[in-house]
């Protein structure tokens, strides 16, 4: 679990996993960050094989998804393994929280 937030009135607890109370249910995926530029947001991107039975072969298939970044796991950086969870809608495009940074490029 990430450490406590240190501006707890500031802090958006409404959008925390952690902290708030923001219920996880639903699928668990794992991907990398392909991009920071929003706020609070990434996109993460997944890599899957689906199998072609006309020429009994895999494609290569990839999926973006824009994730909400809870603010005690800001130091999300493009590249990075993370794994998300489903949850209510947060915006028009997120039904996705980060819940856990695995690694990185390095």
């Amino acid at each position: 679990m990430p450490p406590e937030p240190d501006d707890s009135e500031a802090y958006d607890y409404e959008k925390c996993p952690f902290y708030g109370s923001l219920s996880v249910r639903g699928q668990t995926l794992e991907g990398t960050v392909v991009s920071t530029d929003m706020a609070k947001t990434v996109i993460v991107e997944r890599e899957y094989d689906v199998f072609v039975p006309k020429y009994d072969r895999y494609m290569k298939r990839r999926s973006r998804i824009p994730a909400h970044v809870p603010g005690v796991l800001d130091d999300v950086a493009v590249g990075d393994e993370v794994t998300i969870a489903e949850t209510r809608p947060l915006s028009k495009t997120k039904s996705h929280v980060v819940v856990e940074i695995m690694g990185g490029d390095e």
